[in-house]
C-alpha cells in the first residue's frame, strides 16, 4: 500500500481527476474511525436496536437491562400511523423556522477552497416559538403525555427516516465537488463511506442539512419528550415529583444554552471536520431525542422522592458543571474568532507551524478538555435525580463518559497530525486530558 501510495504521488503532477479521487481515498485508508468497515456495518444494526432496547426497558416495571432474555417491543409496539406524521410535521416546522428571516448570519470557518459558509443563528428563536407553539396545545387540552405511549412508533419512525436519508446523502454525495468531501469520509468503501458521512456540507440552495439537524429537530424534540413525560407524570399522579421537574430543568437549560451559543457549533468537530452520513443523521434524530430523555421515561414509571436537601445538593453540582462548560466553551470560541479580544488577549499560548497558537492557560492550561469535565458533571446531576435502586438512569452518563473519551482520542490524533511538535509541547505544558490528576 506504501508504495502504490509513493507512486501515485511522485506522478501528482500527471493525475486527472479520477488519479486524484483515488490518492484522496489511498490518504486516509488508514485513517478508518469506529471500527471501520466492521463498526460501519454493525454500528447501524446494534445501535437503534439499544434505542429501542432502552425505551422499552426504561417503560417497563424491572427496568433491568440485565434482564435475560432482553425486553424488546412487540409488534403491535412498533407502529402507530400518527407517529411518522407527528416526526416529519416537527421536522417540517422546524425547517420552516430555520429559513426565516430571524437572528442574525454568521460565516462558517474557511473551507478547503478558501470560502467560507453562511450560516442562521436563529435555533433560539425556534426554540422560543416551540416553547410558545407546546403552551398553546397545552392550553387546548392537547394530551402531550401520549407521547410517553408514543416513543416506541417515534422511535421507529426517527430510525427509518435516518436511513432514507443517508441513502439520499451518500447518492448525492457523488454530484459534490472534490473539494466538498470530508477528509476520512471518500475512502471508496461504500459501506464506510455511508457510515462516516461523504459530503461535508451538503445544502439545498442555502439550506445546510448537517447544520439544520445539529441543533433543530432532534435537540429541541429532546425537551419536548422531556415535558410529555411530566405530562404523563401530572395524568398518573395529579402533579409531577421533584426530581421529574429537576431532570426537565436541566436538560433544557442545557439545550436552550446550546441554542443561545449556536454560532459555537461552528468550530465544533461535527461541522468542521465530520462528513454527513449515517453516523450523524441517526445521532441527531434518533440516538439523542430518545436516549438523552431516558431519565424522564423512566420517572413516569418508576418515581422517586426527592429530599429538599438531596436536590439542593443535585442542583449546586449542575451549577457546577454548567459553569465549568459554559465558561470553558467561550473562551475556547472567543479566542478561536478574536485572539486579540481582551477576555483572552492576555492568556498563555504556544504558537504552531500552521500560525495557529495552543492556549495553555486560563480552564485549557487545567486539563485539555474543561469542557468535557464540565458536560459529565452535569450528566451525573442528570441522573442523580433517579435515585440509585436501577442502572438504567446512569446509562447516559455512562455512555457519555465513553463518548467523550474516545473524542477526546479523535481529536488528540487530528492535532498531533496538525500541530506535530507544538501539540507534543502543549501535551507536557497540560499533561491531564479530561479529569484533573485523573486521566
Amino acid at each position: 500500500m506504501t508504495l502504490i501510495f509513493v507512486n501515485i504521488f511522485q506522478k501528482r503532477t500527471k493525475m486527472g481527476p479520477n488519479k486524484k479521487a483515488a490518492k484522496h481515498r489511498l490518504s486516509h485508508e488508514t485513517e478508518r474511525e469506529f471500527g471501520g468497515t466492521l463498526g460501519a456495518v454493525c454500528i447501524p444494526i446494534f445501535l437503534p436496536l439499544t434505542v429501542l432496547f432502552l425505551i422499552c426497558v426504561s417503560q417497563s416495571p424491572e427496568a433491568n437491562v440485565f434482564q435475560l432474555p432482553p425486553r424488546l417491543p412487540t409488534t403491535d409496539q412498533l407502529w402507530d400511523p400518527l407517529a411518522p406524521m407527528l416526526l416529519l410535521g416537527w421536522i417540517g416546522l422546524h425547517a420552516l423556522l430555520y429559513m426565516m428571516p430571524l437572528g442574525k448570519v454568521s460565516e462558517g470557518l474557511v473551507l478547503r477552497n478558501g470560502t467560507r459558509l453562511k450560516y442562521p443563528i436563529n435555533g433560539f428563536h425556534s426554540l422560543c416559538i416551540s416553547a410558545v407553539l407546546l403552551m398553546l396545545l397545552l392550553a387546548f387540552g392537547a394530551p402531550l403525555g401520549y407521547l410517553f405511549e408514543l416513543l416506541v412508533p417515534l422511535a421507529v419512525s426517527a430510525i427509518a427516516v435516518s436511513f432514507l436519508f443517508s441513502i439520499y446523502l451518500y447518492v448525492r454525495s457523488f454530484w459534490a465537488p472534490s473539494h466538498a468531501l470530508a477528509l476520512g469520509g471518500d475512502t471508496g468503501n461504500p459501506l464506510y463511506d455511508f457510515f462516516i458521512g461523504r459530503e461535508l456540507n451538503p445544502r439545498v440552495g442555502n439550506f445546510d442539512l448537517k447544520y439544520f439537524c445539529e441543533l433543530r429537530p432532534g435537540l429541541i424534540g429532546w425537551v419536548v419528550i422531556n415535558l410529555g413525560m411530566l405530562m404523563k407524570e401530572v395524568e398518573l399522579r395529579g402533579s409531577p415529583s421533584l426530581s421529574m421537574i429537576l431532570v426537565n430543568c436541566f436538560q433544557l437549560l442545557y439545550v436552550a444554552d446550546a441554542l443561545w451559543n449556536e454560532e459555537a457549533v461552528l468550530t465544533t468537530m461535527d461541522i468542521v471536520h465530520d462528513g454527513f452520513g449515517f453516523m450523524l443523521v441517526f445521532g441527531d434524530l434518533a440516538w439523542v431525542p430518545f436516549t438523552y430523555s431516558l431519565q424522564a421515561s423512566f420517572l413516569v414509571v418508576h418515581p422517586q422522592t426527592l429530599s429538599l436537601l438531596k436536590a439542593a445538593v443535585i442542583v449546586a453540582l449542575n451549577g457546577v458543571g454548567y459553569y465549568i462548560f459554559r465558561r470553558s466553551n467561550s473562551q475556547k470560541n472567543q479566542f478561536r474568532r478574536d485572539p486579540t479580544h481582551p477576555s483572552v488577549s492576555g492568556l498563555e499560548t504556544i504558537a504552531t507551524a500552521t500560525g495557529k497558537r495552543l492556549l495553555v492557560s486560563g480552564w485549557w492550561g487545567l486539563v485539555r478538555h474543561p469542557n468535557y469535565l464540565g458536560d459529565l458533571l452535569m450528566a451525573l446531576a442528570w441522573s442523580l435525580p433517579c435515585g440509585f435502586s436501577h442502572v438504567l438512569p446512569y446509562f447516559y452518563v455512562i455512555y457519555f463518559t465513553i463518548l467523550l473519551i474516545h473524542r477526546e482520542a479523535r481529536d488528540d490524533r487530528q492535532c498531533r497530525a496538525k500541530y506535530g511538535l507544538a501539540w507534543d509541547t502543549y501535551c507536557r505544558r497540560v499533561p491531564y486530558r479530561i479529569f484533573p490528576y485523573l486521566y
